[in-house]
């Protein structure tokens, strides 16, 4: 049965889109929270992208240097992307936390941050669907 990569596909784009919101939302209320959170979601296409690649390197012949194959390089690659959603993201939360126990800010323009949350219902959304997964 061919592999598909329909689901990290439709990911990828679901993250993008995001990211891009949280960015524009961000950069327009100045709210550090926004975009760290723009920060997550650009980690998590980079992690798409390294899981795409671990495909692609899992798929290879084998050939005399790796007589088993490449089957494994998926699960190292999956490895590696989790080591980058804990590490990156343990990284940006702790310095965020950090800035703010220095400087705490009253948060204002609340609808830029509750229609990136409606957006990104939508687009997570469609997401699954296209990846198969039932709602």
């Amino acid at each position: 049965m061919p592999r598909t990569n329909v689901s990290i596909y439709s990911a990828m784009a679901a993250n993008i889109a995001i990211g891009a919101a949280k960015f524009i939302a961000g950069g327009i209320t100045h709210s550090s929270a926004m975009l760290a959170e723009g920060v997550h979601s650009l980690v998590d296409t980079v992690n798409e992208l390294l899981l795409l690649y671990g495909i692609a390197r899992s798929d290879k012949k084998r050939d005399e240097r790796h007589p088993l194959g490449y089957g494994r390089e998926l699960y190292f690659w999956s490895f590696v992307v989790a080591l980058l959603i804990f590490g990156l993201g343990a990284g940006v939360s702790f310095y965020q936390g950090v800035v703010h126990l220095r400087r705490p800010a009253i948060s204002e323009d609340l609808g830029w941050n509750y229609a990136v949350l409606g957006f990104s219902f939508v687009m997570e959304g469609t997401s699954r669907s296209r990846a198969g997964i039932p709602g």
